[in-house]
């Protein structure tokens, strides 16, 4: 009788091929190691410490502790309706295959094309923007340990996310199975550093200087610091902060080639990260405003909120310990995000969707894992940390451009289902993670459709007026030009050689062969041979 392990990997690499891909990687991520990996992607503490300004400053503490909880709510219907199509797809390529199965064929190479490169954008802002983020924070650390005498330069912040970024593409480089271990902990560091800070902060805060709550959730917490905007919008501006820390869902996706029980796994995986990292990130975000102290003290030196109230409570000494394992924790997003990213890169260029004659869709025969892919993503990566150099505006767009593009492209694949879903050319088969298709699941499908477009009209927009080159928002500029540029070289040489996702399953027939027939004769198979998409 053969061990379970290996039959369930024979299913999944079963479901693989059915879906019209050979099996390319080594199924080494356990059901812990996925869960850990689905959290690590959010990174809770560490995104909650990058993106704390944008809430406080724009709206006041209120916006803080309720945009929190309405974005995370909503949240729930994206990460929901995108597990559901994740169980039905469980490949490389993630929404992006996806998306090109549930259209007719005519219309999959258009379909997969813009969401692919959407997909792609969404991914390299969000690595750039956490690696930036990690930079920012270590300097910080640096502002505080030094009691505001240093001087923290762009070349410094730049240099240094730079650094990060080449230890992160090195360590995506090793085998699949080092991977897997190493991300098995990520969870463990995300939640114990949570946990800890909330309990210290409560402990080290004197009663008398909690704030109260009509300051934590009602309209004495409402501050408008936009300069002009009402304050409803400027209250709204606080959802930046939760829509950047809950996206990427899709990146567990991306490694569900390298997943046991793959259709049951990742789409629990997402559901579970969903739900822990929406409730605990609001009982933290209460705590910290609750534990605030004066308002007109923050962000303080080093620029960063959370790091000025957490010295504040702690201690200079207690707060850089612990900042230590918020540092770490967005460097476990980093990585599991560069590794997300690299598959999608790995998907698409292996579908002939990139100008690179399939280099970056191979896989090494040492590691197992896409390494050009790990490199490419690496470097596309690091380019957008130089918008720092025109201005810090520019470089934080970024945090605006990985919501917005990345929700986009998810919810591409979920309005296509439904409005193909008796299609005769699409075939929707539901995995066992499934909605269905009464009240429930339409519900929840139109919810996080309607809410996706919504936030990305106010992602779009400035957060301080007046508007000047210094603080626009170029987020909407970058996605829209990403967009329309990809679309005119569709046009123009793209569908030449671009048919959509293809199926690879003729490698497979080729590597038989190889097992009993002459290099020649593979060779002159393999001319003859005519795959279609």
């Amino acid at each position: 009788m053969p061990p379970q392990n290996d039959t369930a990997v024979d299913a999944d690499d079963a479901e693989l091929e059915a879906l019209g891909y050979v099996p390319s990687f080594k199924r080494e991520f356990s059901n812990l190691a996925t869960i850990s990996f689905a959290f690590s992607i959010m990174g809770l503490c560490s995104s909650v410490a990058t993106t704390f300004n944008t809430p406080l400053l724009t709206g006041g503490p209120a916006s803080v502790t309720w945009c929190w909880i309405l974005g995370a709510t909503m949240c729930f219907t994206l990460g929901t309706s995108i597990a559901e199509i994740v169980s039905a797809f469980p490949t490389a390529g993630g929404l992006y295959t996806a998306s090109a199965k549930l259209v007719p064929a005519k219309q999959r190479p258009i379909v997969g094309w813009v969401v692919g490169w959407l997909n792609i954008l969404g991914q390299v802002a969000g690595i750039s923007s956490t690696e930036f983020g990690l930079s920012n924070m270590i300097w910080a650390a640096v502002v505080v340990g030094r009691d505001g005498n240093y001087e923290v330069t762009n070349g410094k912040i730049v240099g240094l996310f730079a650094g990060l970024l080449v230890f992160h593409g090195l360590l995506n480089c090793l085998a699949t199975r080092y991977l897997a271990r190493f991300t098995t902990s990520f969870v463990f560091v995300n939640i114990g550093a949570t946990i800890l800070i909330i309990i210290v902060l409560l402990a080290t805060t004197p009663r008398s200087e909690m704030h109260s709550g009509a300051y934590v959730f009602g309209s004495e917490g409402t501050i408008n610091g936009t300069g002009g905007w009402p304050t409803g919008l400027a209250f709204l501006f606080g959802l930046l902060s939760v829509q950047w820390t809950m996206t990427d869902y899709d990146a567990t996706a991306h490694i569900s080639e390298e997943v046991k029980r793959a259709a049951y796994a990742a789409p629990a995986a997402i559901f579970i990260a969903v739900i822990g990292t929406g409730l605990l990130g609001w009982l933290l975000n209460i705590v910290l405003v609750l534990c605030s102290g004066p308002f007109e003290n923050l962000p303080g030196a080093s620029g960063s909120a959370f790091l000025e109230i957490m010295a504040l409570r702690m201690g200079k000494a207690g707060a850089l310990v612990l900042w230590v394992l918020v540092c770490f924790t967005a460097f476990f997003v980093v990585q599991t995000a560069l590794q997300a990213c690299s598959r999608t890169v790995y998907a698409f260029s292996r579908d002939h969707g990139l100008p690179d004659r399939g280099f970056f869709g191979k896989i090494h025969r040492l590691t197992g894992t896409p390494i050009n892919a790990i490199v490419g993503t690496t470097v596309f990566s690091i380019l957008p940390g130089f918008l720092q150099f025109a201005s810090p505006a520019a470089a934080n767009a970024i945090f605006s451009l990985t919501a917005m593009a990345l929700d986009i492209s998810y919810i591409i694949p979920i309005f296509l289902r439904r409005v193909y879903g008796n299609h005769p050319e699409v075939t929707f088969k539901p995995g066992p993670f499934y909605l269905g298709d009464g009240l429930l699941g339409w519900a929840v499908n139109i919810n996080c459709i309607c809410w996706v477009l919504f936030v990305s009209v106010i992602f779009a927009l400035p957060t301080v007026l007046p508007i000047t080159p210094q603080n626009m928002n170029y987020a909407s500029v970058i996605t829209g030009s990403v967009v329309i540029l990809a679309l005119i070289w569709y046009v123009i040489d793209g569908r030449r050689h671009y048919k959509g996702p293809v199926s690879n399953l003729h490698e497979k027939q080729f590597h038989d062969v190889d097992q009993d027939t002459s290099s020649e004769d593979v060779k002159d198979i393999k001319e003859r041979v005519q795959v279609t998409p």
